[in-house]
């Protein structure tokens, strides 16, 4: 912990030699892209993207999970995707999934979660079994299925569908590799997975 703390002391002396930066941070946000992601503490958009504060309205959730659009209960999920589509008018939208997931690992070798069941109840939100091997410790084939199907499940929300139609907002799936820091886009022409 301690290291964070020294660095977050020195934070604020970078701030200061920075003010209009950050004091322009002050007068609201206006970010272009809703990313969404998984709260692996390996997968961190900025460092990802290079992304500056304000540049990425985030919204993680373990394994990039996108809940069913329930308008009669809502979810911290749906009110972070409704507030980036609707007040702040992000034109593009990231599903970024990951290679070593643990969440997509659990999910196609369909562990025993009872001792979790908060995260047992939260996989139970994720759509169809993902298809992937479960020996392959990148998981890399159940992810990219995992989160395209997250892009369909997307496609749900009223607000997102409202958007599409117009052509005002744009949907991207990508998976990005922890252990090289490689990034693929998922091309729907090819239904295929490139290099970004």
């Amino acid at each position: 912990m301690q290291p964070l703390i020294d660095h977050a002391r020195s934070f604020r002396e970078q701030s200061t030699a920075r003010p209009e930066e950050f004091a322009r941070l002050a007068h609201g946000q206006a970010p272009q892209v809703l990313f969404i992601t998984c709260s692996d503490s390996r997968v961190v958009p900025a460092l990802i993207t290079g992304a500056r504060p304000g540049e990425l309205f985030e919204l993680r959730t373990a394994g990039n999970i996108v809940p069913p659009y329930a308008g009669a209960r809502p979810t911290g999920e749906a009110a972070t995707i409704e507030y980036a589509v609707e007040v702040l008018g992000v034109t593009d939208i990231v599903v970024c999934g990951h290679s070593h997931c643990g969440a997509v690992t659990a999910l196609v070798r369909d562990d025993d979660l009872t001792a979790v069941p908060a995260v047992r109840d939260w996989f139970a939100h994720a759509a169809a079994r993902p298809e992937g091997e479960a020996q392959d410790p990148t998981v890399a084939e159940a992810v990219k299925n995992h989160l395209l199907a997250q892009l369909l499940r997307l496609r749900s929300y009223p607000c997102v569908e409202a958007r599409l139609t117009a052509g005002l907002v744009h949907l991207h799936g990508w998976f990005y590799e922890v252990h090289t820091g490689a990034v693929q886009a998922h091309d729907v022409h090819s239904d295929t997975f490139r290099a970004l």
